[in-house]
This record gives C-alpha cells, sequence and structure tokens, in this order.
C-alpha cells in the first residue's frame, strides 16, 4: 500500500473517499440482502421443480412395456425437442434465466395406423420433459444468484473490514501529524516571540 501524504489535501481526499464508501455501502448491503433471499427462494423453487418432475418419471414408468411397441419408435421422435426458449428476468440488477417456450419435433403419423394409447403417452412423455427442462433452469437460475451473492459478499466485507477502516486510519494519522505540526509551529512561534523579546530587553539596558 503506498504511504499516504501527510497534508490537509490528502485529508480532504480521504474524507471524500470514506463519505462515499459510507454512501455506497448500504446499498451493497441491501442487494445483499435480496439475493440471499432469492437464493432461498430459487432453492425451494428446485425441490418444488423436482417434486414434481418426480410425479412425471413415476407416471413414464407404467410405460416401460411399451418399448417393444412398434409405435415406440414414432413416439421417440415426436418427444424430441425442436426448439428450448429461455427467457431472462431481472433480479437485484443481473439477468437470470427461466424456461420459456418448448416446441417439439412435429411428427405425421395417421390415428387409424396408431395405437389409441398413443396420444395420451405422448403428452405424458412431452409433459415430463418439460418438466426437466424447468429443473436444469431452475438449478442455472440458483448458480447465477449465488456466484452474484458471493462476488457482492466479498465487496461487502472489502467495504466493512478493510476499505473503511483503512480510510478512518488515515484521516486519523493526517490529523494527529497536522495537529502536532500545529503545535510545534505555535511552540516555535512563542520560542521565537520570547527571544525577541529578551533582545529588545538587551538593546533597552
Amino acid at each position: 500500500m503506498a504511504e499516504i501524504k501527510l497534508t490537509k489535501m490528502e485529508l480532504r481526499i480521504q474524507q471524500l473517499k470514506l463519505e462515499q464508501l459510507r454512501k455506497y455501502l448500504p446499498t451493497l448491503q441491501m442487494k445483499k440482502s435480496m439475493l440471499q433471499l432469492e437464493v432461498s427462494h430459487a432453492a425451494l423453487e428446485i425441490d418444488r421443480f423436482v417434486s414434481h418432475l418426480g410425479v412425471k418419471q413415476e407416471r413414464a414408468r407404467k410405460y416401460a412395456q411399451l418399448l417393444t411397441d412398434p409405435s415406440f419408435d414414432r413416439l421417440v421422435n415426436a418427444t424430441q425437442i425442436e426448439n428450448r426458449e429461455v427467457l431472462y428476468d431481472n433480479i437485484a440488477g443481473i439477468n437470470v434465466p427461466k424456461l420459456g417456450k418448448i416446441d417439439f419435433e412435429k411428427t405425421q403419423y395417421s390415428l387409424f395406423d396408431t395405437p389409441l394409447w398413443f396420444e395420451s403417452v405422448l403428452s405424458d412423455i412431452r409433459d415430463l420433459i418439460v418438466a426437466r427442462e424447468r429443473v436444469q433452469i431452475a438449478k442455472q437460475k440458483k448458480q447465477v444468484l449465488e456466484r452474484e451473492l458471493k462476488e457482492v459478499s466479498i465487496r461487502v466485507n472489502l467495504f466493512e473490514k478493510i476499505l473503511i477502516p483503512r480510510a478512518r486510519g488515515n484521516i486519523r494519522k493526517i490529523k494527529i501529524f497536522l495537529s502536532d505540526q500545529q503545535l510545534a509551529a505555535v511552540s516555535q512561534a512563542k520560542i521565537a516571540k520570547k527571544k525577541i523579546y529578551q533582545r529588545s530587553l538587551e538593546v533597552n539596558l
């Protein structure tokens, strides 16, 4: 760390710096609190989506016997994702992802040449895939929030434990030095005045 100048100008600079740090710190602390709350909400959201996914997975297990059905390949093709839309929300100044629309591959099939269960199973499996994608996006959202929380927490600690105490220490150091200088100047002035007075007495004698 560079040695500070023990001058009135440097004192003013350090005082302004301390003022700015104190002014900005509450904003950082508020952002940290908001992010902590959002991370908690994101964790609850993941739990809810995972629970929903579990229900969909349990339902899909019933269709395991259909793996050998000739229509199964057609079913697999109809559940391929063609496009997954990811939207973004702004939370505490950062963009976090959320799942938008999911488009599946369009497949042509004849209702007369397709088993009765096909439409129902297709709908359930597509729901399962959407639930899985929702969990993945929710986890990404939580990761983004946690990363931002970590960075903000580091900055809050930097302000509270290093920058603000350092500015206070610099101000105190400069004030002590300037005060000592002022006392020394007053003392020297008194000594000089006394010498002048003594010389004037000697001259008069």
